[in-house]
């Protein structure tokens, strides 16, 4: 086992191991997120913004932690989101007292500074909970410097290059690089704590928490539809709620808050996912347009026109919230979560994905349905078409990032994207878009068409795989051609598990001994299912894939069967989107 670096000996962060990912919940104001354990360790936060580096980092073997956990007595830990929020409940109950953290990022967000609240609420008896507050920038380097205490009992100072303040713990000490103290709280009791962690100086006056919390209160209820009309609505509005705090400003969906989680113990496969993926913000886009006119469609729109405007035919798959490009992958010399590792940036940036195209067009073919689409966003229509026709023959690295293959599943999102817009389209310009779909659908008919009558991952490559899942939702393909159902059944039958799903066989071992069902493809299961006609079935794959998470309800890309674990970086911004596409789908 690798040791803990010497610079976390003797420190706060040592006290807070890291845990089973199902225990973990998000607070997020859709320019940062914190990741939340059991023991009410804030143990990942990076800080100003998604992509920057990390001030709380204890969740990958890095120093920074701000706790608030219950000491003295033995205790067991439960907690649940604020309906339609991000606002979350700790809960700890103890032998003989009940005491509750409630916790956010504020909203509305600032691009330079998070604002933390955390209430500590006593419920029930008398309870005596430890408060740690030690930030510790880019990724635990750096600790406490230039500390002070105002006569008001706040507290301010920097971290590397951030700065801090802290309003609530005017009775906390300066202990080894951090600020501690007890609180005890009886029924009823509250204590605010504010933290501002800034990569500029504070203003003068912290924020008052009743105003903040108030405020944060209102954005949710703006923010996040009701959406009780849906089948499983609790969990889609939740879902909704994930993924309107992992959308920023600017309109970026970030694909995951965290980075370098095991997509599989021991095998060594983590990932940066604290980027935008054109492919997933365009999938989760339609999946919103499923459910009515909302602002996070237009998020969507507006990124990725910015980025089609930029880089046309050489759209990168990824890119840094802000369009920049996502950085190299590197070391960060820390032990990771445990089974994973210490990487960040991520090198499928510089990657050819075709299929991302496709998807680019059926999301503004989405929005078109719903108002109309500005002049710069038929610019970039025009861009991803002329993308795709210049560069559809072309190897790409497809829907699961692997070696560059002419992958059926891209070609088909393409000939849907194509077929949509040229129905949006008039004269030449339809015509064109319409010729040059058919050519692409005559090329797979040539070359990707299995002996069984089904279709076939790419050319000369027979196996089956759950992307062919998705152009069955595009409607690459009529669902009642039998090759679509021969291709549904097929996958089922070679893929499928207990209702979960795997991407496709890697070798002839079991599906399990090579990575965890993926929880996407479990979704555009259920979706296929319904499409056929098969109600009953496609309920059952629905409700399997969404039962696959911890309390906080929050899905990952990846779900172990056998050991019922979740793997991959928490959490994954396009599986929410497709428990909402279908639910939606089901629920007509």
């Amino acid at each position: 086992m690798s040791a803990r670096p010497t610079y976390l000996d003797d420190h706060w962060s040592q006290q807070f191991p890291t845990n089973a990912l199902r225990e973990y919940a998000l607070l997020a104001d859709g320019e940062r997120g914190i990741v939340v354990g059991p023991r009410g360790e804030l143990a990942w936060m990076c800080a100003p913004r998604w992509h920057d580096p990390a001030v709380l980092a204890t969740f990958i073997g890095g120093r920074g932690v701000f706790a608030v956990s219950p000491v003295g007595q033995r205790y067991v830990w439960g907690g649940h989101y604020e309906e339609g929020t991000l606002i979350w409940r700790s809960r700890w109950v103890t032998t003989d007292s009940e005491v509750e953290s409630r916790e956010a990022l504020a909203r509305p967000a600032d691009l330079h500074t998070a604002v933390i609240l955390r209430d500590v609420v006593g419920i029930e008896g008398v309870s005596r909970v430890r408060v740690v507050f030690e930030p510790a920038a880019d990724f635990g380097r750096h600790g406490l410097a230039d500390v002070h205490r105002d006569d008001d009992g706040t507290w301010t100072g920097r971290t590397g290059p951030l700065h801090f303040r802290v309003t609530g713990l005017a009775d906390a000490q300066l202990d080894r690089d951090a600020l501690v103290t007890e609180i005890v709280v009886g029924p009823d009791d509250r204590r605010s704590i504010v933290v501002e962690i800034s990569d500029r100086p504070l203003p003068e006056v912290a924020p008052p928490a009743a105003a903040a919390w108030t405020e944060t209160e209102r954005c949710w209820k703006h923010d996040v539809p009701d959406l009780g009309h849906l089948r499983a609505s609790r969990d889609v509005r939740h879902a909704y709620a994930v993924l309107q705090g992992m959308t920023t400003s600017g309109g970026g969906l970030v694909a995951a808050a965290t980075t370098s989680l095991p997509e599989r113990a021991e095998m060594g496969r983590n990932y940066d996912y604290r980027y935008v993926w054109i492919r997933d913000q365009a999938m989760v886009g339609q999946a919103i347009a499923r459910v009515g006119d909302h602002p996070m469609l237009w998020a969507a729109t507006d990124f990725i026109t910015d980025r089609l405007l930029q880089d046309g035919a050489k759209l990168r798959p990824a890119y840094v919230v802000d369009g920049s490009n996502v950085p190299e992958e590197q070391s960060l010399d820390l032990p990771g979560y445990p089974g994973g590792s210490d990487t960040i940036g991520n090198k499928a940036a510089e990657q050819f994905q075709l299929d991302a195209f496709g998807e680019a067009l059926l999301l503004f073919a989405a929005a078109s349905d719903l108002g109309d689409l500005s002049a710069d966003m038929w610019k970039a229509v025009e861009a991803a078409a002329s993308a795709i026709g210049e560069r559809w023959q072309e190897p790409d690295a497809g829907v699961w990032e692997i070696e560059p293959q002419r992958w059926t599943h891209s070609r088909m999102i393409c000939i849907a994207g194509l077929r949509r817009v040229a129905g949006l389209a008039s004269g030449s310009m339809a015509a064109a878009w319409t010729d040059l779909a058919g050519r692409i659908a005559r090329q797979i008919e040539s070359d990707s068409v299995h002996p069984e009558n089904r279709w076939m991952r790419a050319p000369g490559d027979q196996r089956v795989d759950g992307s062919l899942l998705i152009p069955v939702l595009r409607g690459s393909m009529p669902a009642d051609d039998p090759r679509t159902r021969n291709t549904v059944l097929a996958i089922k039958e070679n893929l499928g598990q207990e209702h979960y799903l795997y991407r496709f066989r890697h070798s002839e071992g079991p599906l399990e001994a090579a990575e965890g069902a993926f929880l996407l493809c479990g979704f555009h299961m259920a979706a296929a299912l319904d499409a056929l006609g098969e109600d009953i079935e496609a309920a059952r794959w629905f409700e399997r894939n969404r039962s696959a998470c911890g309390p906080p309800g929050l899905l990952t890309e990846e779900f172990d069967v056998v050991q019922r674990q979740l793997r991959g970086n928490l959490p994954q911004a396009f599986v929410h989107g497709a428990l909402i596409e279908a639910a939606a789908r089901l629920s007509h």
